[in-house]
């Protein structure tokens, strides 16, 4: 994107900031009665609520838990919730244009300025000289850094004549807080999210995420409009870096819980620019990557409620239903349009701070989309080549019968897990056997003690522990010689996951074959030839009670989207494997999350091959009783 146009050129063809009127001035009645009114209306009521808002500080102390407990949701709670507030009370500002909730506004922005840290602590460099509290005379820019000088920026463009009449400090408070902290930051520091890791992977979510809010603030703020251009030009310097690695196929390694701040984001970029720029940028929504980052959504899903969640991503999703409409609309993708509108709620009157310029998006958009007709695509078959994973089910466009998804992929993979080779079965829309995801973040979620957290860990994923060893983390532990073998009738992905493991390991090749034969059953297959051969067990996850049945018959208790009970049986071979069912103990802070995604009900079977040879071959087989 940054060699479209040259600083020069950019500058000629972005609306200068005097002039740009990117939604309604809040003066502009006119305007604003072409925004969706419920919308309006359910909010101005709960912004009521805040009028007696007391603005909290933010004492030290909770900024120090971070490194004294590992807590980081006490701090962001307090500061998420400040600028929910702020958020709500400017949008019920515009919407009544009474001057009532001005004051609040004042206060709140008043309060955030004079916060130290704009991001959270859990984003501090873990240092003994930073030691959980932020050194204010070396700024720099987290997520929630730009998400704040976004949100004031928006406050600035709509309240500058009523905060001029107050006093001038208050925007000059602004721009000199938002300057400081973050546009001078930005321009003259690197941050590690602006590119590769040591490893050489590209940046994750925190890039098109972070320059949709620089984007933003840069856009509204800055008067100078030379000084604006250079901005904007380095943003998409940067953003390139997120851009040029991605695959082509559009597959997100985060998961589809992150897709809404990875290639949202990036979409959230491409939609502010060409609002700035009478679509200068509108070449981006021709591009077959672009638009694959966007189907991706749609194609990770599996039932109304679950999408495919590998790594730290959730198994439950609820996408931003206009954004995504939006995108579908820009690259001319009717099913993505309709899996937006499916998602619409009627008089939605959650403002968020979070991502807040899709807001104004959404109250101007809201005739066509509620006009849109609803639908799912559910997309039969799906093949990543670049991601390695593939996605089968039964029927095209209905989440009824078998689910089948498995990965290959390289365990440097952004928010990794150590899964290689894992995969899911879910029936009709509901999991049976399920990737845990991720837990509630904590201090060591993101540190050395990452790979501590037991559903970071292949042996907590659907796949083999060899001769006492598990998966390792790093570029290097990959899968190789992949195959994907779709069909009418059943469909096949295979990989050697024997890269993933370290030498310790002693495997020359594990080769793991998933079949999914439509309407009948799924299938795994193990082929493994190792060089040393002392203990083999294999692991399945499942969020149900289960039980030896039979030898040789595991059948697991899964229950339907109506809660009724429907067998199914697990089929191993009773001569090869002893099967030993436990029930996964959820103590930990962490464990918070993953009660929350699936309930105390987590199950672990292991399958322990009671006499392991060098060359051997395992297959399991999941049906309906």
């Amino acid at each position: 994107m940054s060699s479209k146009y040259t600083t020069q050129e950019l500058q000629q063809v972005l609306i200068p900031q005097a002039r740009w009127t990117p939604f309604p001035r809040i003066n502009d009645r006119a305007g604003w009665a072409k925004a969706d009114r419920a919308m309006l209306e359910a909010n101005l009521k709960n912004a009521e609520e805040y009028l007696e808002y007391d603005w909290p500080t933010i004492p030290a102390t909770l900024s120090l838990l971070i490194v004294r407990t590992g807590n980081r949701n006490q701090y962001e709670a307090v500061s998420f919730q400040k600028r929910n507030v702020l958020a709500s009370l400017l949008m019920a500002e515009i919407t009544e244009n009474k001057g009532r909730f001005v004051d609040q506004i004042i206060n709140g922005v008043w309060s955030i300025c004079e916060e130290s840290w704009w991001g959270v602590p859990a984003h501090l460099p873990q240092t003994a000289e930073i030691a959980g509290l932020m050194d204010v005379t070396k700024p720099f820019v987290d997520l929630f850094a730009a998400e704040t000088g976004a949100l004031l920026s928006w406050v600035d463009y709509y309240l500058c004549d009523r905060f001029d009449a107050v006093s001038p400090q208050l925007r000059k408070r602004i721009y000199n807080e938002v300057n400081y902290r973050l546009m001078e930051p930005l321009m003259n520091q690197y941050h590690g999210w602006m590119g590769k890791n040591a490893e050489g992977r590209g940046p994750n979510n925190w890039n098109p995420w972070i320059c949709s809010n620089w984007i933003n603030f840069v856009l509204l703020l800055e008067k100078d409009d030379v000084r604006r251009a250079t901005m904007i030009h380095k943003a998409l310097q940067v953003l390139d870096e997120f851009i040029n690695p991605y695959p082509q196929d559009g597959g997100c390694d985060e998961g589809p819980s992150y897709w809404g701040a990875a290639a949202a984001s990036l979409y959230d970029n491409v939609s502010l620019l060409n609002l700035a720029s009478n679509d200068a940028f509108g070449y981006v929504y021709e591009d077959e990557r672009f638009r694959n980052m966007g189907r991706f959504i749609y194609r990770a899903q599996i039932g109304e409620e679950y999408y495919l969640n590998f790594s730290d991503a959730g198994p439950r999703v609820r996408p931003s239903a206009a954004m995504v409409y939006r995108y579908g609309k820009d690259i001319r993708d009717r099913d993505m349009m309709e899996f937006g509108a499916y998602y619409r709620r009627a008089n939605n009157s959650r403002i968020s701070s979070t991502h807040f310029f899709r807001n104004f998006f959404e109250l101007f958009l809201q005739e066509e989309f509620q006009n849109t007709p609803k639908r799912l695509p559910f997309p039969k078959d799906v093949w990543l080549p670049d991601l390695q994973v593939m996605i089968a089910r039964d029927r095209e466009g209905v989440s009824d019968g078998f689910y089948l998804a498995a990965k290959g992929g390289n365990n440097a993979e952004s928010h990794n897990h150590n899964d290689i080779g894992n995969f899911v079965v879910y029936y009709d829309g509901q999991p049976l056997l399920i990737d845990v995801g991720s837990g509630r973040y904590t201090a060591r979620t993101f540190n050395d003690g990452r790979y501590d957290i037991w559903f970071n860990c292949s042996d907590y994923h659907n796949a083999p522990t060899v001769n006492g060893v598990t998966q390792n983390a790093g570029m290097k532990y990959r899968a190789s010689n992949i195959s994907y073998k779709p069909g009418k009738s059943t469909v096949a992905f295979a990989s050697d996951i024997a890269q993933a493991y370290p030498p310790e390991a002693g495997i020359n090749s594990w080769i793991r074959t998933v079949t999914l034969t439509r309407g009948k059953n799924v299938q795994v297959r193990d082929v493994a030839d190792l060089n040393k051969a002392e203990s083999v067990t294999l692991h399945l996850m499942t969020c149900y009670s289960s039980e030896v049945t039979s030898p040789g018959e595991i059948t697991i208790h899964y229950k339907n989207k109506e809660g009724k009970d429907i067998d199914f049986a697990l089929k191993y071979n009773a001569r090869q494997m002893t099967a030993k069912i436990e029930k996964v103990k959820l103590e930990s802070e962490e464990d918070e999350g993953v009660r929350g995604n699936w309930g105390d009900t987590i199950q672990r079977i292991n399958f322990e091959v009671t006499t392991p040879k060098t060359k051997d071959s395992y297959t399991f087989e999941i049906r309906k009783k």
